[in-house]
Formats: C-alpha cells, structure tokens, sequence
C-alpha cells in the first residue's frame, strides 16, 4: 500500500509537468518559450503605456526575463487603502497573477516580523504591481488584462477627482448614482418643459 504522510506533497504535479514536457518534445516546448518571450516584449510595451497614461512608471527589472512591476504611487497618495484596493479589483474581474505589493507592509509569523512582506525586499521606495509572461500567455490575455488594469485605474482616478470636486470621496458607485440623479433630473425638465 501507498503511505502518505500529512504534510507532503503529492508526485501528481511532477508527473504532469513531465508527461506535458514529454508530448510537446524539445521543438514543442522551445516554440512555448519563443512565444513567451515574444508576449513579455509586448507586455512591456502595453504595460509601459497604460503606466504612462497614469502617472506611474515601469520598475526597471533588467535581470529578470519573465516578470515586471509598475509604480503605483498616485494610488498611494490618493489613499492608505487604495493600493490593497486595486488588488483586489483585480481579483474580483478574475485578473489571476498579478500581484499588488502595498510598501512599507510587515507581517509577523510565530514572533518574527518581516518587514516588506510580499515585496522583493524590506524598503521598496513604492507600492507596486508585479506581473509576469507565463508560458502559454497568448497576445489576447495581455489585452484583457491591460483593459481590466485601465478600467480599475479609471475608477480610481474618477473617485480622485470626486473628491477634488468636493464630492463625497471612497465609492465610485456613490459618484456613479450621482450622475445618474442628475441625468434623470435633467430629462424630467426636458419632459416637463415639453
């Protein structure tokens, strides 16, 4: 009989992973990295204009081939939660892999504190969005990430300005009822005035 203890790890992954490998032969598998490196590059370069648009930057990672970061410092300044925030918009609109890292975050396990939890070191100067170019990414999921960041990013600059406007700042459904009260409002006047 087979013995598993609690705590380890199953072989499944492994063999997956080798009988995948297997099928898709050394050519196979050289074509998935080609194409790999192909959707990092626009990656990049939809990432680099999305962050533009927004006041933020692409983090320079020059050693690391498969992933990257984007500042997220005007989130930041907008709100202490805003950062935590957007990770989980993402979440919700099913935005699996990337990753926000909110800076100056500490979590302590069993006594010990890890100062910049989650981040790549202790004191990452901003907040940042890591994203990376799996093997298997198709031109189409950098599309609709790219949009579902920008729709998330446009939230958050409408509630920003919300606020700067005097209106009441922390739901962009409550900006949103708004506008809608006053369209209806404006069409009643219409209808009346007729």
């Amino acid at each position: 009989t087979l013995f598993r203890s609690p705590g380890r790890a199953s072989a499944s992954p492994s063999l997956d992973v080798l009988i995948t490998l297997l099928s898709l032969g050394s050519s196979g598998y050289k074509e998935l990295l080609k194409e790999r490196k192909e959707m990092y590059v626009y990656l990049v370069n939809e990432l680099k204009k999305l962050a533009e648009v927004y006041g933020e930057r692409l983090l320079d990672t020059p050693h690391n081939p498969i992933s990257l970061a984007m500042s997220l410092k005007n989130l930041e300044e907008q709100s202490s939660t805003a950062v935590t925030k957007l990770g989980s918009m993402l979440f919700t609109r099913q935005v699996s892999g990337a990753r926000v890292v909110p800076r100056d975050s500490a979590q302590t396990v069993s006594g010990y504190t890890f100062a910049g939890f989650m981040s790549h070191t202790s004191n990452y100067p901003c907040s940042y969005l890591n994203a990376a170019s799996a093997i298997g990414m198709k031109k189409q999921d950098v599309d609709l990430f790219i949009k579902r960041l920008d729709k998330c990013l446009k939230d958050f600059r409408k509630e920003r300005s919300a606020g700067e406007n005097g209106l009441e700042t922390g739901n962009a459904a409550h900006t949103s009822e708004l506008h809608l009260g006053e369209l209806s409002e404006s069409l009643q006047d219409v209808i009346l005035a007729e």
